[in-house]
């Protein structure tokens, strides 16, 4: 016996010897971006693979932030940047009736931050090269295998020529068509929920009331939405014209959509962009697959009602990265444990952004005497009865996320120390407790092996709290 295992032993220190890098990330959008950078901060050696041969494209559909991913940006020094290029909404309307006032939110990006895709993912770039993540443009996952102690990715470089790759652990971040959810055999079930679906960044002559318009009327739903710039994005469907995504699309057909749902296009002129695309729902039912992950688009794809689409992918990394570390680091009681604990806690929150994001779009498309009754009570409910609202409003900033029994977000808490969030950016636990205390720390899956440690200003509070790098109670 213990010369087999001092053989395994040497065979599994012989593989990591071996290994290329500690974590392969393929897929270089928000999601990727974000978790390379918090592992390779963390000192693990990580490359990030995209099948691009070009870095950020300014070309996107995503343009809306939440208040929970700018507290996770805030927890790496990065929000405060990104909220200075945005727009902060305070007001959303919804069907023309209901009014939410995210002002309520109990946290201090009490909005939604119209800010596009490429600006989130300029700050992400940055941030992931200035900790030294390997990236690699032009190159895209053929195939990949995995064993006990490792994953092996072949790949396609930029010139054809083929490449290995060996890591401890592999994570898709890849996108719809995700070529590591391919190579597991993994499903992606689900249905199209809306097709014909337009996109345009336009000019408006006439400045809407609100900051954030969404109605629907007759056979069409509209959406507008402010860059802060002068720009204005434009989102629209009509029941009537249901065609393929490469039919083209001009700035005529936006404007009588707009005028179908809105009663106004707002004078739309100068489109800089304009596309046609359609809407997935779909989830698959395993976000691990032994040393292979899945996050962002590459596990869930919902409509892009509420604008929680890159605000999930980017909360899924936030979730994974420090778990990965711990692992990784040798600093985990119980490593698979940990590692499970992704699938329970992130898997239920897209199942309920899937239903989420379906219930609006479809309220949206209401078509026939019963939708619409049900469409107009829905909108009076939020309007009318504030412990819906606020749950809503919980639902669609991130604010509201928990993960199970005792599980749940912490808000910025001010410390002797300075802000949570900024004593987070260390990317540790944080232990906050009473002056003059030392307390030991729980034997459980999370319990970390190093701490920030913390004081409660309030010198009469004698409680303990532990918080977890995400920003969650551990």
């Amino acid at each position: 016996m213990l010369a087999n295992d001092r053989g395994h032993h040497h065979t599994q220190e012989a593989a990591m010897n071996h290994q290329d890098t500690d974590v392969l990330v393929v897929g270089a959008g928000p999601t990727g971006m974000l978790l390379a950078g918090d592992l390779a901060a963390a000192g693990l050696r990580v490359t990030l693979v995209e099948r691009r041969a070009h870095g950020i494209s300014n070309i996107t559909r995503a343009f809306a932030v939440h208040a929970r991913t700018l507290e996770q940006l805030d927890a790496r020094g990065l929000a405060d940047e990104l909220v200075a290029t945005g727009t902060p909404i305070t007001r959303m309307r919804l069907f023309g009736r209901a009014s939410l006032d995210l002002t309520r939110l109990p946290t201090r990006f009490a909005y939604l931050l119209v800010a596009p895709q490429y600006e989130v993912e300029r700050l992400l770039e940055r941030r992931a090269l200035s900790t030294g993540v390997d990236f690699r443009y032009g190159t895209e996952l053929r195939a990949l295998s995995q064993d006990a102690d490792q994953v092996t990715a072949e790949l396609t470089g930029p010139d054809g020529t083929p490449v290995t790759l060996r890591a401890r652990y592999l994570v898709g971040t890849d996108g719809v068509r995700s070529a590591v959810r391919t190579a597991l055999g993994l499903p992606f079930p689900g249905t199209s929920v809306i097709r014909s679906l337009v996109l345009a960044d336009v000019r408006l002559t006439e400045k809407p009331d609100d900051l954030l318009t969404v109605n629907g009327g007759g056979d069409s739903f509209a959406f507008i939405a402010p860059f802060g710039d002068g720009w204005y994005r434009v989102m629209g469907w009509n029941r009537t014209r249901q065609v393929p995504d490469t039919e083209p699309v001009d700035l005529d057909e936006i404007r009588e959509i707009a005028r179908q749902a809105l009663g106004t296009d707002y004078g739309m002129h100068d489109a800089r962009w304009i596309s046609r695309f359609h809407s997935d729902e779909r989830q698959t039912p395993a976000y691990r697959v032994g040393r292979v992950f899945l996050a962002g688009d590459a596990a869930h794809v919902h409509s892009p009602a509420g604008g929680q689409g890159m605000n999930t992918g980017l909360q899924d990394a936030a979730n994974l990265s420090w778990k990965l570390t711990a692992v990784l680091r040798g600093e985990a009681p119980d490593p698979e444990a940990l590692l499970d604990s992704y699938q329970a806690e992130r898997h239920p929150v897209g199942a309920t952004v899937l239903r989420s994001s379906g219930a609006i779009i479809r309220l949206a498309m209401a078509h026939g005497p019963l939708l619409r009754t049900a469409r107009t009570l829905a909108a009076r409910v939020l309007d009318t009865a504030p412990p819906a609202s606020a749950k809503v409003l919980g639902m669609l900033s991130g604010i509201g996320i928990t993960y199970g029994r005792g599980t749940r977000r912490v808000p910025d808490l001010k410390l002797r120390e300075g802000r949570l969030y900024e004593l987070l950016r260390a990317g540790e636990f944080v232990l906050i407790a009473p002056e003059g205390t030392t307390p030991d720390l729980p034997a459980a899956p999370t319990t970390p092996a190093r701490v920030t440690r913390a004081t409660w200003t309030d010198p009469t509070r004698r409680s303990t709290l532990l918080v977890r790098p995400d920003g969650y109670t551990a």
